[in-house]
């Protein structure tokens, strides 16, 4: 299941033990949206190994200046905490699959 990460919320996400990739978006960014198809797939393909979703720029500012989110899409995976790989712009989807992977 995607999930939709706030600045309320990131910090317990952040401080569980499995992978995350998360997505920077605006609902208005065109290449968000087709980005939004393989993030939904790779949510419902990797839950329970990893925590993935949604972060909306916007709404969430505090945990879109904590990682310099510039551009949009951004996806970010992270591992024990920390930032290991970064993607900005809409990608293929294999090469989400392929970097999440690497974390699992």
């Amino acid at each position: 299941m995607e999930i939709e990460f706030t600045d309320q919320n990131f910090a317990e996400y952040v401080a569980q033990d499995k992978p995350i990739l998360v997505d920077f978006y605006a609902v208005w960014c065109g290449p968000c949206k087709k980005m939004a198809p393989t993030v939904e797939a790779l949510a419902e393909k990797y839950e329970g190994q990893a925590i993935i979703g949604k972060l909306d720029v916007d709404d969430n500012p505090e945990v879109t200046a904590r990682f310099g989110i510039r551009n949009i899409p951004t996806l970010l995976f992270i591992k024990n905490g920390q930032v290991v790989d970064k993607s900005v712009g809409a990608i293929p989807a294999s090469e989400v699959e392929t970097k999440l992977q690497a974390l699992l």
